[in-house]
This record gives structure tokens, C-alpha cells and sequence, in this order.
């Protein structure tokens, strides 16, 4: 198994940002958001964590015509740039873009229906903070959804998977999804990290040659 190699937690220059943005994200939004509503979100307010440049949560809002969203991440030009494909899209009625610390959330405990994240985790150096936060802010009854990549056993298979699934991406952005690839968790640390939080171990699971996902309803009745 290669180590893990920690990526900057925030991705904050105009550059990173952009590079990040144009990059062809639209076949592993689609599978989000698709999988999300198979899990049965609750529907209201939807957080998402490290929402980047709100792709997803403008998916979201086209699929679920009745929710709203705040969208967090700590990077304010992915958020700048986000907002304007909001505005764009006509959505700033129902996307609400938030710089804040997915570690640190200042947001108030068991109050959110559904709470999302799609590759934050491997930005983080101690993701079990986001997970436990994640944790906390969810209602009783509410929908925990988490998706990122997974570190894979070797290098020749990040070479292939970005050969796969960036082609036509520039060389830059082709060390970026590598750099993504190294700094990501196995399925196994991903369960063990759960468990730490009280989400059951088996709630994590490998969902594409790339991916785990976390699905995992909190128990208890929502007030």
C-alpha cells in the first residue's frame, strides 16, 4: 500500500481553484447525487461540506426542487467561484455558500436533516474532526452521505486512474487528481474512523474503482 501523502487542506488561489474547476467532474457529480437520492435524503436543509465550487449542490437543487443548502468550505475562492454559477443558474434563493471549517462547524447540534460531503476528507490531516462534526449537527432520523476517493495499492493504479478518468486534463490538473489519489484514505481507515464517531464500521463501502461512500442514518425520531 503507498502512504499517504497529506494535500493542502484548502485549496485557496485563484489558480488552484480554477484548475480544480474546469477540471470534467460531471459523471461523478451525476453518480452523487443519483445515489443520494437512492439513500432517501431528508429534504429542507441539506449541508455540504467542503462544497468546493457548489457543482453539486446546484445538481442537488435541480433534483430536489424543494431543498435548500448551505454550502461550506474553507476556501474562498472556491466558493467566489461557486457563487457565480449559482447566480448564473438563478439558485441564490436556495444555495447558501458559507466559508467555514468543516472541523470546527458553527452550526448548532442534531439540527440538520441531511448533512453531505463529496472528497473533503482527504484533505484533512485528522479527518475523524469533520466526521464527528458531521455527527453532531445531523437530527435524529437524518441522513449522513459521504463519498471521496480511496487510496489505491499502488502507483501503477494511479497512473491508470488518471489516464481513465482525466485524459484530456491538463498536466497540472492530471498531478492534482494523483496528488488527490495519495492523500486519500482506504476503506478500512475510513471504517475504523466511523466507528470512532459512532457510525457503524459496515455504514463505509467501496461504491466504484475510486470511491467509498458512507451512507448511514443516525437513529432516534427528528423533533
Amino acid at each position: 500500500m503507498i502512504p499517504r501523502v497529506l494535500e493542502a487542506e484548502a485549496m485557496d488561489t485563484a489558480e488552484e481553484a480554477l484548475a480544480y474547476d474546469t477540471m470534467d467532474h460531471s459523471l461523478a457529480n451525476q453518480a452523487f447525487v443519483a445515489d443520494l437520492l437512492a439513500a432517501g435524503p431528508q429534504l429542507g436543509w441539506i449541508v455540504d461540506l467542503g462544497a468546493g465550487t457548489l457543482q453539486i449542490p446546484i445538481l442537488m437543487c435541480r433534483e430536489f426542487p424543494s431543498c435548500r443548502i448551505l454550502a461550506i468550505d474553507l476556501a474562498r475562492w472556491m466558493l467566489r467561484i461557486g457563487w457565480a454559477h449559482v447566480q448564473r443558474e438563478g439558485l441564490g434563493h436556495r444555495i447558501f455558500p458559507c466559508r467555514a471549517d468543516a472541523k470546527r462547524l458553527p452550526l448548532p447540534s442534531s439540527r440538520f436533516a441531511t448533512v453531505v460531503s463529496n472528497s473533503l476528507l482527504h484533505h484533512l490531516a485528522d479527518p475523524v474532526q469533520a466526521l464527528a462534526e458531521a455527527y453532531r449537527i445531523l437530527a435524529p432520523g437524518g441522513l449522513l452521505f459521504f463519498r471521496d476517493l480511496f487510496r489505491p495499492p499502488d502507483e501503477s493504479t494511479v497512473e491508470a486512474l488518471v489516464k481513465l478518468y482525466a485524459p484530456d486534463a491538463t498536466p497540472a490538473q492530471q498531478r492534482m487528481f494523483a496528488d488527490s489519489f495519495h492523500a486519500s484514505l482506504t476503506v478500512d481507515e475510513v471504517s475504523a474512523l466511523a466507528a470512532q464517531v459512532g457510525i457503524p464500521a459496515e455504514a463505509v463501502f467501496q461504491s466504484s474503482d475510486r470511491h467509498w461512500t458512507l451512507s448511514w442514518r443516525k437513529t432516534g425520531k427528528a423533533s
